[in-house]
C-alpha cells in the first residue's frame, strides 16, 4: 500500500487507467461465461439433464462485480496427499499447495489451493488448481453444496482471485456425478453475491 503522500499523484493515473481496465476485466469475464454457456448447450458435454438442455439458454448468475475481484496474498505450503470427500464413496487424492489469504467486504479471509494428483499427470492439466468452497449464500441464491475456482501454476506472492468466476460442480445439474465437497477450511464467512447462482428445475 502507498502512502498517503502519493495518493493526489496516483488518483490522476488511476482515473485514466480505470476505464479501459475494466473495460478489458468485463470483456474477458463475458467470454469465460459465453464459453461456459456454449459448452453447457452442446450435447455431446453437457452436464444438463435433458428437460434441462432443451430449454436452456444461460446459467443464471450475479451481475459482475469489481469488488469480488480480489488481490489476495499466496504462501505456497506443500500439504500430504489426502482423500478429498466428494457427493459419493470417491476419494479422490489431492494435496494443498498453498493458501490465499485477503480481506473481502472488511473480513479478513482465506482459500486453500489444491492439485488433483491424477489429474495433474495429464499434460493438458499439469497446471491446474482447483480452489473449491463455500460461503453464506449457499443453499440460498447460490447451491447448497459450494462452487468452484480454477486457478493455473505457478502463482506468485500475489495472485487475482475473480469469484465472478466462481462456477457451480456439475451435481448442482442433477445426474449421476461425483464431485468434490469443498473442504471446511475454504468456507467463508461472507456473502459472495458474485458468479454463478442456483440452477432451477426445467422451465424455472
Amino acid at each position: 500500500m502507498r502512502g498517503i503522500a502519493s495518493v493526489g499523484g496516483l488518483l490522476c493515473a488511476l482515473v485514466v487507467q480505470a476505464q479501459p481496465v475494466d473495460r478489458v476485466w468485463a470483456d474477458g469475464l463475458e467470454a469465460y461465461w459465453d464459453r461456459i454457456n456454449a459448452e453447457y448447450r452442446d450435447t455431446a458435454h453437457s452436464p444438463l439433464l435433458p428437460e434441462d438442455l432443451a430449454v436452456f439458454t444461460e446459467l443464471d448468475r450475479y451481475a459482475p462485480d469489481p469488488q469480488f475481484r480480489i488481490l489476495a496474498r499466496y504462501h505456497a505450503r506443500i500439504g500430504k496427499p489426502f482423500g478429498m470427500r466428494t457427493s459419493t464413496d470417491r476419494l479422490p487424492l489431492y494435496e494443498s499447495v498453498g493458501v490465499l489469504s485477503f480481506r473481502i467486504n472488511g473480513v479478513k479471509e482465506h482459500l486453500t489451493v489444491y492439485r488433483n494428483i491424477e489429474l495433474s499427470k495429464r499434460p493438458e492439466y499439469a497446471d491446474h488448481l482447483f480452489v473449491p468452497f463455500t460461503d453464506l449464500t449457499n443453499g440460498g441464491t447460490t447451491y447448497g453444496g459450494g462452487r468452484y475456482l480454477d486457478l493455473e501454476a505457478p502463482l506468485g506472492k500475489e495472485v487475482e482471485v475473480d469469484l465472478n468466476r466462481a462456477y457451480n460442480p456439475y451435481c448442482a445439474y442433477g445426474g449421476r456425478y461425483s464431485c468434490p465437497v469443498p473442504p471446511m477450511e475454504n468456507h467463508l464467512e461472507v456473502h459472495v453475491e458474485a458468479g454463478v447462482k442456483a440452477f432451477g428445475p426445467a422451465g424455472h
